[in-house]
């Protein structure tokens, strides 16, 4: 087993690319974050208010379900967390990750992926949701084309 574990979040496939090559390249272990009910099309639709997305977004107090609580947290000391970039911060479905497990002496770094925005704030807006022993640092948006041995000398820095 690894050290370091790659959780992702991805709705629309993006983020599931990037998390991969990260997790190759990390030789890491790796875990998809689902929500119980799969985001459809309709409901990523930012454009629209009332789309499941806007919805959850604009209610900071917003908790969608997981789908499962399988993520092997306590065997690992490195908990790489990527994300779309969702306005400007970490969709809520983070926030109920990381309420959901113990990451009490874990280091949780950052990544994301954006048609237009960096991490910002991110790491700030998520500090709630876990215990105040646990550090989140920002890492990095691996948004279109990286080199594997640039994400492995990234992954070494950690």
């Amino acid at each position: 087993m690894s050290k370091i574990l790659v959780a992702y979040f991805s709705a629309s496939g993006v983020t599931a690319k990037a998390a991969k090559k990260l997790a190759d390249a990390a030789n890491a272990d790796i875990y998809e974050i689902r929500p119980s009910v799969p985001y459809t099309q309709a409901d990523l639709n930012w454009m629209d208010k009332k789309s499941r997305s806007s919805v959850e977004m604009n209610d900071r107090s917003s908790r969608p379900e997981l789908a499962d609580k399988n993520a092997d947290i306590a065997g690992h000391e490195i908990i790489l967390l990527g994300f779309p970039i969702w306005w400007y911060s970490a969709p809520t479905i983070i926030n109920t990750f990381l309420e959901s497990y113990d990451f009490s002496g874990k280091k949780i770094v950052l990544f994301a992926t954006s048609g237009g925005s960096g991490l910002g704030k991110t790491a700030a807006g998520l500090k709630n949701s876990v215990a105040a022993d646990v550090k989140i640092t920002d890492g990095r948006m691996l948004n279109g084309k990286f080199e594997e041995n640039e994400l492995k000398k990234w992954v070494e820095t950690l």
